[in-house]
């Protein structure tokens, strides 16, 4: 499998509320061989993304586009604009890293300005990376390892989950067999003192008044 072939299956959410910013970022991410899908806004990409269900049953027309017409597949990374209307790219930065389901998603952010403070503030956030703009392709080359690493990251917690899966399977079944194990212990003590009772039972016929005065009657017809 080649370069390109292995990249074209990572699917990337590009978000500015720029029209012309918005179609260089996805020529560039397309040039990349990344499926691309691009919204106008902080709040569409939520929408998008599943977490914000009320917006989306009230929207009329929402500017969503998707290069192969498919909203369900999985976003491997988001790269947005910081500066936009409504809600920030820090915002929307934010919002994905409180999601407990979307949190490991890589966040790239954009901007025309190189303010210190505030590419410190999104990369303490969370941001993987921070992009002035324009953004070049070499600039998109340094994507795909944080695409990787968050597979990563995805597959062990994955494994992590399916293993305490097995380890509280185990122990209900070492529960389970302790139960057996004291059932039948307690079965194996409760036959001997059935089988005493018995033996005593059978020991207490012998010794009655009637076989003992019959066995006296017998010495004395003898005698």
């Amino acid at each position: 499998m080649g370069m390109a072939a292995a990249e074209s299956r990572f699917h990337v959410l590009a978000v500015d509320d720029n029209i012309i910013d918005r179609k260089l970022i996805e020529r560039l991410l397309k040039t990349s061989s990344y499926q691309v899908t691009t919204v106008d806004s902080g709040s569409k990409a939520l929408e998008f993304l599943g977490l914000n269900e009320d917006d989306r049953n009230n929207s009329v027309s929402p500017s969503i586009s998707t290069n192969n017409h498919h909203q369900e597949l999985e976003v491997n990374l988001i790269i947005t604009d910081y500066c936009m209307p409504g809600m920030t790219g820090y915002d929307l930065l934010k919002k994905i890293k409180e999601s407990s389901s979307l949190r490991n998603i890589p966040v790239v952010i954009m901007s025309s300005e190189n303010d210190s403070s505030r590419i410190s503030r999104c990369l303490e956030e969370g941001a993987e990376e921070f992009f002035l703009k324009p953004v070049r392709q070499s600039d998109l080359s340094r994507l795909k390892p944080h695409m990787m690493k968050a597979i990563s990251k995805d597959q062990k917690q994955e494994k992590h989950e399916e293993d305490k899966d097995g380890d509280e399977e185990k122990e209900e079944e070492i529960k389970s067999q302790r139960h057996q194990q004291q059932q039948q212990q307690h079965h194996q003590q409760s036959s001997p003192r059935a089988s005493g009772n018995s033996k005593r039972k059978a020991m207490e016929d012998n010794l009655s008044p009637e076989r003992t005065r019959a066995r006296y009657s017998d010495i004395a017809a003898m005698v």
